[in-house]
């Protein structure tokens, strides 16, 4: 299969942003990372700042004098349009990590200044992101400007606590009668779709959609992980046509993260569930 699609609710990675800065460092404030390294914590009155001293395709070594920053988190490249964002993967000796970038580096060369942005990557949320095809450092795609938001959330988030997670199975209605009969969804749990090309996934994925939205009240996201571009472009008019996103009004019932097949794997690993 040429990509993996995946739907699951958004309302876990809501949180109001009064604390949070553009990079929302403050999202893993005060969280202890179970880390195989860990650095020290940054000052939140300074950002630190390093400089390249290797590039290897998508992979980029990043040195800093001191404060080295913790894994996963987020490095914005200065003076480059557009931004590059590299987020850091291990930490090499005590000075140097070596990261992942989420865009090209074609023409970064060595010596170029990274500042720490002070947190993991993050990505606009709220009911401003309905309707809209975002990728995975969630810059907008779709050409129609900046998503405005009052909300940002970290890419990267912990796992719930064994003692908030429920033990009742229950069955998830999707409207869809051979789906309920021979084949129910559980509610909380994973479902994967397999079948070649022309044979009903997408149809059965936007009837998911709207049924959700209709019967439950509830938003989706559809993350396409390597997606060719032409697909990707077809299912956006598809949406729109079949009313799952509205570009006139405020009605829309779900988010796209999109990451075409051309990215690195770690990148398009970023953008599923």
């Amino acid at each position: 299969m040429s990509f993996l699609r995946s739907l699951y609710n958004v309302s876990r990675f809501l949180r109001p942003a009064s604390n949070l800065s553009p990079f929302c460092p403050a999202t893993f404030a005060g969280q202890k990372r179970g880390y195989a390294a860990e650095a020290k914590p940054v000052s939140s009155t300074a950002a630190s700042t390093g400089r390249v001293v290797a590039v290897i395709g998508a992979v980029v070594d990043v040195q800093f004098d001191d404060n080295l920053p913790p894994i996963l988190n987020a490095l914005e490249v200065k003076g480059r349009t557009p931004r590059l964002i590299l987020e850091i993967a291990q930490h090499l000796g005590e000075n140097t990590v070596r990261t992942i970038a989420m865009d090209g580096t074609e023409g970064l060369v060595r010596g170029q200044q990274c500042v720490d942005t002070g947190g993991p990557i993050c990505i606009p949320v709220g009911p401003e992101t309905l309707g809209r095809i975002m990728n995975v450092i969630g810059e907008p795609i779709d050409e129609r400007g900046p998503i405005k938001t009052k909300m940002m959330s970290g890419i990267h988030q912990d796992a719930p606590n064994f003692i908030d997670m429920s033990t009742e199975q229950e069955i998830l209605e999707t409207g869809i009668k051979v789906v309920d009969l021979l084949a129910p969804y559980v509610k909380g749990g994973k479902i994967g779709l397999f079948g070649g090309a022309g044979v009903g996934k997408t149809v059965l994925i936007m009837e998911l959609i709207n049924n959700i939205a209709r019967a439950h009240g509830g938003y989706s996201v559809f993350a396409g992980v390597g997606e060719r571009t032409r697909e990707g472009n077809d299912l956006y008019h598809e949406m729109i046509t079949t009313g799952v996103i509205d570009l006139k009004g405020n009605i829309s019932k779900v988010s796209l993260v999109v990451r075409t097949k051309e990215m690195n794997p770690q990148v398009r690993a970023l953008g599923s569930p």
